[in-house]
């Protein structure tokens, strides 16, 4: 059984910050099973240029880069996946949007491990939890740079969801169509992240928006080695048991959330029959609503009619229990 603490020690493995992302593993309890295990090749639709990471042996998560405007053909960076007994898929939209560059990534992954199935997805944003913030820093101190990165990234056993946050990228599901959020945004000013950071001996200051010593407007993130003292890169988890009532999960970064709020995110997104749909309707208003970010967003969406097909007993069961 994965337990919390596995999910609590997931890593990210950076990359070059620059441009690229990838994920290394769920964390060590899980290293030793990965090697009898592999990341299943699966087939994304691509539109403009670009790469994505789609077994073991790939050294690179998704490289976008698509025109700062939309175009006739809608160049958008999209695709999708659905799992093999068709219970789950999901969409994912990537857009520059007015930003020079693009520092969002995402990436998505399934496997088994003792019969679980196993989704990881995430959305990073910036150029990129603990074991990663270390190896990152001592990468990057004999050099100039001050890179940091979000990230929020969802793990599925089965149908226990967790769900772990650094930054400001976002997680909410839809429950009977109604939003709830299943991350919160790391500001400074948010009183307990105040209070620690100023613990630590840090200031929070007004500067065009609220930020650790007049600089950083997150309070955790992983990189920023000027401000480690203060910004830290320990996850918060939130978990939640997927049930008939729970439709679809959302999780981008803040590009679509600094223009959308959470329960327009879930409307907008059930308008749609695909997720892939789905996804690219939520950058899509993100970006006409003025998002001045770069916009990246997953939807995933359960279909439980496949998997009462798939366990009559189980979803007879789980219906008494609701009653």
């Amino acid at each position: 059984m994965v337990c919390r603490s596995c999910v609590r020690s997931l890593v990210v493995q950076a990359g070059t910050f620059a441009n690229r992302v990838r994920i290394n593993g769920f964390g060590r309890s899980l290293q030793a099973v990965q090697s009898f295990s592999h990341w299943p090749i699966r087939e994304y639709k691509t539109t403009t240029r670009m790469m994505v990471d789609t077994g073991s042996m790939s050294r690179a998560g998704p490289l976008v880069d698509t025109m700062p405007e939309k175009d006739d053909d809608g160049r958008f960076a999209s695709g999708g996946w659905k799992s093999d007994d068709g219970r789950l898929s999901c969409g994912y939209s990537s857009f520059r949007g007015k930003r020079v560059t693009m520092e969002d990534f995402y990436d998505i992954k399934t496997l088994k491990i003792g019969g679980q199935s196993i989704c990881l997805f995430g959305i990073f944003d910036g150029e990129t939890y603990q074991q990663t913030d270390a190896n990152f820093l001592d990468s990057e101190k004999d050099t100039f740079r001050d890179d940091g990165s979000t990230a929020s990234t969802a793990v599925l056993v089965d149908n226990h969801l967790y769900v772990a946050n650094v930054g400001d990228s976002r997680t909410i599901i839809s429950k009977a169509g109604k939003a709830n959020a299943l991350s919160e945004d790391h500001k400074p000013n948010r009183s307990d992240e105040r209070k620690r950071i100023e613990n630590a001996g840090g200031v929070v200051m007004w500067a065009g928006t609220w930020r650790v010593g007049g600089v950083l407007a997150m309070s955790r993130a992983f990189g920023n080695r000027m401000l480690k003292q203060f910004v830290v890169a320990e996850p918060e988890i939130q978990d939640q048991e997927i049930d008939e009532q729970i439709e679809l999960i959302i999780l981008a970064s803040d590009g679509l959330w600094d223009v959308v709020q959470n329960d327009d995110a879930v409307s907008l997104a059930r308008t749609e029959e695909e997720p892939e749909a789905a996804a690219r309707k939520l950058t899509e208003a993100a970006f006409s609503r003025g998002s001045a970010d770069n916009i990246t967003c997953i939807v995933v969406q359960f279909h439980h009619e496949k998997a009462e097909l798939a366990n009559p007993d189980k979803a007879e069961a789980a219906s008494a229990q609701h009653e």
